[in-house]
């Protein structure tokens, strides 16, 4: 376990029961047993597996706990259970290997990945199921991303293919003015989600992209970003003091999505100004796009109007610590958002899909 930058190593007890005949305690002795019920607790000792550092929250603190395997010495446990059954001991004491994971709580406390950084949300309330499930597949493949010191997240490359192969179900993706089916609709929730944690520690953008229209998933308007490989990605940059751990959880009872980074100290003090909105413009007139599962005449509301406008969000950097004599640093960050009507779907046949 890794506190506060102390690593402590908590005393772990367990027993294990082998039952053992007359005839099996006696080959034993002779140091000839070889039974499946020996093999079957060296299975079930060998169960515990490594498993990597992370982070969770206890109370106010922040808590690394990661799992060394166990690998049974046979030949040292044999002798040792010879040695017991020689002198009628019920109690053998059995030979590990302790085996680390590849991200250790020492691997984390040696590169100063050590305290919470920041944290980023979103809400994706009222999602169908298959935007819920994109969401957790997705979210999930980037859980556990290490981001070394001066190196580039990339979004799309970390996601990797988006497709059924991949885990991922047909959902709705802007396109052409209006929605279409396509496998990994919903991913946005997670480049948006990822984009604020990224932003609110202060980190440069290398890119992001604001959607084409205002989406409600997505308030305030102006902090999120879309992806859609290869032409849009996200990308920013670690210019921290240590490496970065990225990691995903979701609430599915809520409906929220989080990334959490953990790494240094933080070096820097970052304040977000209030979205500023301005030439602002009616929302359009629908689109619609056809559903097979619909019949003639049937209509289903797929998404909602919305405003176009322009916002502009101002974000303050200002260094603490050694840095502290560097004068503040800010940047805008802008979005076009054009007139959005919402979409309709329909029937493949219905007249207004060739308008």
């Amino acid at each position: 376990m890794l506190v506060g930058g102390q690593i402590s190593r908590p005393l772990v007890n367990r027993a294990f029961e082998l039952r053992l005949s007359a005839e099996q305690v006696a080959a034993l002795r002779k140091g000839e047993l070889s039974s499946a019920s020996l093999k079957k607790v060296y299975r079930q000792i060998e169960t515990r597996t490594p498993r990597n550092a992370f982070f969770r929250q206890v109370g106010s603190s922040w808590v690394a706990q990661g799992q060394t395997g166990w690998q049974v010495e046979r030949t040292a446990t044999q002798r040792a259970l010879q040695k017991a059954a020689q002198q009628r001991q019920p109690n053998v004491p059995v030979s590990l290997t302790l085996q680390a994971p590849p991200r250790s709580v020492r691997v984390l406390q040696e590169r100063g990945v050590v305290e919470h950084v920041v944290t980023g949300t979103s809400s994706f309330v009222g999602s169908p199921d298959f935007r819920v499930h994109n969401i957790r597949v997705g979210s999930a493949k980037l859980n556990g991303s290490w981001l070394e010191r001066g190196a580039v997240f990339n979004f799309n490359a970390k996601l990797g293919n988006v497709s059924s192969a991949s885990g991922f179900v047909p959902g709705y993706i802007i396109s052409g003015g209006s929605l279409a089916l396509e496998d990994g609709g919903g991913v946005c929730q997670i480049s948006t989600t990822l984009f604020r944690a990224a932003y609110l520690a202060g980190l440069p953008l290398v890119e992001r992209h604001a959607h084409s229209h205002q989406v409600a998933y997505y308030d305030p308007p102006g902090l999120e970003a879309t992806v859609y490989a290869p032409s849009k990605n996200l990308r920013f940059r670690n210019d921290t003091a240590a490496p970065l751990l990225i990691q995903a959880s979701w609430d599915l009872k809520a409906q929220t999505l989080r990334f959490d980074f953990f790494g240094a100290a933080p070096d820097r003090r970052v304040q977000v100004s209030a979205p500023k909105l301005s030439d602002r413009k009616p929302a359009s007139n629908p689109t619609y796009m056809a559903d097979p599962k619909l019949k003639a005449g049937e209509i289903e509301r797929v998404d909602l109007p919305a405003s176009g406008v322009r916002v502009a969000i101002v974000r303050t950097i200002a260094r603490i610590g050694k840095d502290t004599g560097k004068a503040e640093q800010t940047d805008v960050l802008r979005s076009t958002y054009r007139p959005w009507g919402g979409t309709f779907a329909v029937s493949p046949n219905d007249k207004r899909l060739r308008r």
